[in-house]
């Protein structure tokens, strides 16, 4: 891939024509989305984040904290960040890997491809900006929609975390490389 093609598609806002030809936009979250994505978080997902939490992933890793935008408003979101330690693929390999904190999608706006392409671009951005060999994620594992999206990107689940999650349930680790081609 060129470099000219990798900011390319790191950079401003792409016009994502989706299923049924919906079009949507995808870009960087800006500080004033920050109130639609904590919506968008306490309306879709049970586990909410404190505000200061989302406002340091902004600072952070702004490449990959992405929205969707929709008929002018945000209506899904991935928050990432890139953490040091161990691989999950290869073991004993020490390196940089992204970690998807958090995505949310509006129901009213899923099924159309806009999780998908912010995963994407987000992974991009993992990978070109901030270095990262490869990326994981928990999810429940009873979320098989989920599950399969992250499958369609590549993803296999590495291992099982029991009592993950605050109500008990178990969590899948899913993880992929993040190679050449993304």
């Amino acid at each position: 891939m060129e470099a000219h093609t990798e900011t390319r598609l790191l950079e401003g806002e792409e016009e994502i024509v989706g299923k049924g030809s919906v079009v949507f936009r995808i870009r960087e979250a800006r500080v004033e989305d920050m109130q639609q994505i904590i919506r968008i978080n306490r309306a879709v997902l049970p586990e909410n984040y404190p505000e200061f939490f989302f406002h340091e992933h902004l600072r952070h890793f702004p490449k990959a904290f992405i929205v969707a935008v929709l008929k002018g408003n945000v209506v899904g979101y991935v928050m990432s960040r890139v953490e040091y330690g161990w691989s999950l693929i290869s073991k004993g390999l020490p390196l940089r890997k992204g970690h998807i904190i958090s995505v949310g999608v509006l129901p009213e706006a899923r099924r159309v491809g806009i999780a998908y392409n912010m995963l994407l671009r987000a992974f991009r951005a993992l990978k070109y900006v901030y270095g990262a060999s490869e990326v994981y994620l928990e999810v429940r594992v009873s979320n098989e929609p989920a599950i399969s999206l992250y499958r369609k990107l590549g993803m296999e689940v590495i291992s099982v975390v029991p009592r993950y999650y605050s109500d008990g349930e178990d969590a899948y680790i899913m993880a992929r490389q993040l190679g050449d081609g993304l």
